[in-house]
């Protein structure tokens, strides 16, 4: 039974439905002892090819079942991992991250590794029965086109309110629903990182949709805001890593022609993504007023940054350690992570207005700094910048970022972003030659 069953959960995990394994049902309970002679002797075969990384054997499988990959198409969003999971109180797929937060959703969701669990043969049913697809369109038939919904690369609190949003909440379920992200306004205390402190202190801040402008207040009582931002120049990323703080987001606008930083965090792991989908409500309402013909998934100012930190060129002091970050089309660097401001910034253009990426530095100039050998050349119409990363995967990575910005076709917003950027003010990325 118990193999029949471990069966039956592999077969709907690779998107078969229940007729298919139903139909191999007489052939499974007839020859039960015959199948497990059968793996056991395969087993006792094959045992030298075992492998850490199913904790099984890799010709048979005993014990074991590998990543599904019929699941890929049950799990949109987690698809890179594969699904080696399953609840079997909601009917879905879940990969190994997601379901440490589903286990702690014990009222709403329990459940099972596809690999080790025990399946009674009702969940077995109910799987087959729902599965992601079912439950997409139950729990997220009413996303917004300005939430962001996280990938397996994000971090660990937009993948949990994400998860909490839809299965606990039900945010996205029902058109009565009232989401508290979407009403025009937010206030409400974030502890912001001091510009030249590395302490954080309790700051009110005002987001409002009429004004299209995001305002901070340095005490709780204060009258005028300390800095107001508008909301087409800030873009809004979690950093968790970065900043030492779980809920950390950063924000980064341009201020006096000078891009900077601010980073807040809220202990509550709602509360700052609620602030974060705030954000890109009143951005995408800004952008369909800027600009009428916009997509809703071209909302510019909310898109993952790129952070790095490889060298680059100077004409006389050589290579010098710098903090890069990518966001969208802006090359930016600090000399530390946290920096309020950048010392510099590069605009990158598409292909077809003469910009483009190489590998490698230019004939003549020294091949990196010490154990940094890995170069980047960036073509502008302008100049060129040299950059040098210390592993070769860490240059192909950086050479991917920059070739998909480069084929991507400019849009208006792109155009007027170069613009604003002719007007800097501040140190800029020296030319090489």
């Amino acid at each position: 039974m118990g193999l029949l069953r471990h069966r039956e959960v592999k077969c709907l995990a690779q998107g078969h439905t229940a007729d298919k394994w139903q139909s191999w049902d007489y052939y499974y309970y007839n020859y039960d002892i015959i199948i497990i002679i059968v793996v056991f002797v395969k087993c006792l075969l094959c045992v030298r090819h075992c492998t850490k990384r199913w904790g099984g054997c890799k010709q048979t499988g005993l014990g074991t079942v590998p990543a599904p990959h019929g699941a890929y198409r049950f799990n949109p969003h987690f698809t890179d991992e594969g699904a080696e999971w399953a609840s079997y109180t909601l009917g879905v797929f879940i990969c190994l991250k997601c379901s440490g937060i589903h286990r702690n959703l014990p009222e709403l969701s329990r459940v099972k590794s596809l690999q080790m669990g025990h399946w009674e043969e009702t969940q077995v049913k109910f799987l087959a029965q729902h599965g992601n697809l079912v439950a997409r369109g139950t729990y997220e038939a009413l996303v917004p086109a300005y939430y962001y919904q996280p990938n397996q690369a994000d971090c660990q609190v937009l993948r949990e309110q994400w998860i909490r949003a839809k299965y606990e909440r039900q945010e996205f379920s029902s058109p009565e629903q009232k989401l508290p992200y979407s009403n025009g306004q937010r206030e409400g205390t974030l502890w912001k990182r001091g510009r030249d402190q590395a302490q954080y202190h309790p700051c009110r801040f005002l987001l409002s949709e009429r004004d299209s402008c995001l305002k901070y207040f340095s005490k709780q009582d204060s009258r005028e805001p300390k800095m107001t931002i508008q909301v087409d120049r800030i873009n809004a990323n979690f950093q968790p890593e970065k900043t030492g703080q779980a809920h950390g987001l950063q924000l980064t606008f341009l201020q006096d022609n000078r891009t900077r930083n601010l980073f807040v965090y809220h202990p509550d792991g709602k509360e700052i993504v609620d602030w974060f989908n705030s954000i890109r409500f009143v951005q995408l309402h800004y952008l369909k007023v800027a600009f009428p013909k916009a997509r809703d998934d071209e909302s510019p100012q909310t898109s993952p940054s790129k952070p790095g930190l490889p060298f680059r060129s100077q004409p006389r002091d050589g290579f010098k350690r710098r903090w890069f970050t990518l966001d969208r089309r802006r090359l930016m660097y600090f000399k530390d992570p946290l920096d309020a401001f950048a010392k510099g910034e590069v605009f990158i253009g598409s292909r077809e207005h003469g910009y483009d990426i190489r590998r490698g530095l230019p004939p003549g100039v020294p091949q990196g700094h010490g154990t940094w050998q890995h170069g980047l050349t960036l073509v502008t119409p302008d100049r060129h910048y040299l950059f040098a990363c210390e592993m070769e995967s860490e240059q192909n990575d950086w050479f991917s970022t920059f070739s998909r910005v480069i084929e991507k076709p400019m849009t208006p917003q792109d155009h007027a972003s170069e613009e604003n950027r002719s007007s800097l003010k501040g140190e800029s990325i020296n030319p090489i030659y």
